[in-house]
């Protein structure tokens, strides 16, 4: 078989790719046909056979092939993750040019959406960095800016610099949501402290995502701040009270209550496999996949920054530095995932069905913060997708209409 017919073809304006398994972001159905005219799907559906596909738009009367997909591989929306710090060797934090370079290691991994995440800094230091932040939001880069801290809880800072932390303020969020031009779709915040409620509220009030994480939070504090309005848990199980059978805690909450949705890094590392499986099963719709990737994503071990703390990347898992932190060191200090990878992990590693890890990954963090043209492959929809083979790795990834780094398809 001539392998060169195999190759995804990159610059298209029309374009069709047929495959054996279609996931438009609910259900998993095939054989199935999916079409693209400039950068919005325009079909969706049952394959039609036995003819080309001819462009009608910006390359009018051009004739493209349909291109049709080994048996068992899968057509997917793009990732979405709405919460990563960086990637590539670079942090978002760093810089114009360091968001590119996260950004383009995430998306050729599948992550045709992303959100760059923040880390605890003094307020004028995450207000410049922010302004960088918004106008990649407004150049269409990112997704959005997901603050997380300064708000937090301090015996449950994790991987963010205890001194650094403040008590919620209303004002200062609205400081920062001026720098980022009006950016921020999400912020972490540990609800329990005196004004912490009130600044869910706030957030609520204005369309956007308060997530519950960080947090010493107890059962019913958790539950009081679903009821001011917060919609979302901050990778839970992690850098939050623990699940106990006298005093359940944030996890218990976030678990039962259908009102937020819920954050899970499935790297091994954060979460156990057989936990991760559980939380996954028993979430549903709920679940999140996040990679909360820094800067090591994509790049070698070795040491590294997380904000104003030292991290050292040991066999892909990143850890603060001797002295950092509220563990002295050797707390987790993000992860180095991808989404990719953390599909693979759910399904391989967690035992959790197709379904539920690309729902995870796609549809459920769209929904989870307002974005309504990602996260599902349907007309009118952004023409951003993924090509995944048998074994759950990405061999092509569609973003806009064009293949940001076609990936040669093996023949049968």
């Amino acid at each position: 078989m001539d392998r060169g017919r195999h190759r995804l073809p990159a610059g298209l304006t029309v374009g069709v790719l047929r495959a054996g398994q279609v996931f438009d972001g609910e259900r998993l159905t095939g054989p199935g046909e999916v079409r693209w005219e400039g950068d919005r799907l325009t079909l969706v559906g049952a394959p039609e056979t036995g003819r080309a596909v001819e462009g009608q738009g910006a390359g009018g009367g051009r004739r493209e092939p349909c291109l049709e997909l080994p048996a068992g591989w899968t057509v997917a929306p793009g990732f979405v993750d709405v919460h990563c710090h960086g990637g590539g060797g670079a942090a978002f934090t760093e810089g114009a040019e360091a968001v590119r370079r996260a950004v383009g290691t995430h998306r050729r991994a599948g992550t045709t959406s992303v959100m760059a995440s923040t880390v605890t800094a003094p307020l004028p230091a995450l207000r410049e960095q922010l302004a960088v932040l918004g106008e990649a939001v407004v150049e269409g880069d990112l997704l959005g800016v997901h603050l997380e801290g300064p708000w937090l809880a301090p015996g449950k800072a994790g991987a963010h610099d205890p001194g650094l932390l403040r008590a919620p303020d209303v004002a200062e969020f609205d400081a920062m949501q001026a720098a980022a031009g009006g950016t921020v779709r999400m912020v972490t915040v540990a609800p329990e402290p005196s004004g912490g409620e009130e600044l869910v509220r706030h957030l609520a009030e204005r369309g956007v995502v308060a997530a519950v994480g960080h947090t010493e939070a107890t059962l019913e504090e958790a539950r009081r701040a679903l009821g001011a309005g917060a919609s979302a848990f901050t990778h839970l199980f992690n850098a939050m009270r623990p699940l106990h059978h006298r005093e359940p805690g944030p996890v218990l909450t976030a678990l039962q209550d259908d009102r937020a949705w819920v954050e899970l890094i499935a790297d091994g590392v954060h979460l156990a496999p057989d936990v991760l499986g559980w939380a996954l099963r028993a979430l549903g719709e709920r679940a999140v996949l996040v990679s909360d990737a820094m800067a090591a994503a994509g790049a070698p071990d070795g040491d590294y920054r997380l904000g104003s703390l030292d991290v050292r990347v040991e066999a892909g898992v990143a850890r603060l530095a001797p002295g950092d932190g509220d563990a002295g060191g050797g707390a987790i200090a993000g992860s180095t995932l991808t989404l990719e990878r953390a599909v693979r992990f759910a399904i391989e590693g967690a035992g959790v069905e197709p379904v539920a890890a690309l729902r995870a990954a796609t549809s459920a963090p769209a929904a989870m913060v307002g974005a309504a043209d990602v996260g599902h492959l349907r007309p009118g929809a952004w023409a951003d997708l993924v090509v995944l083979d048998a074994g759950w790795t990405v061999r092509g990834v569609l973003r806009h209409g064009q293949w940001v780094r076609p990936r040669e398809v093996p023949g049968a």
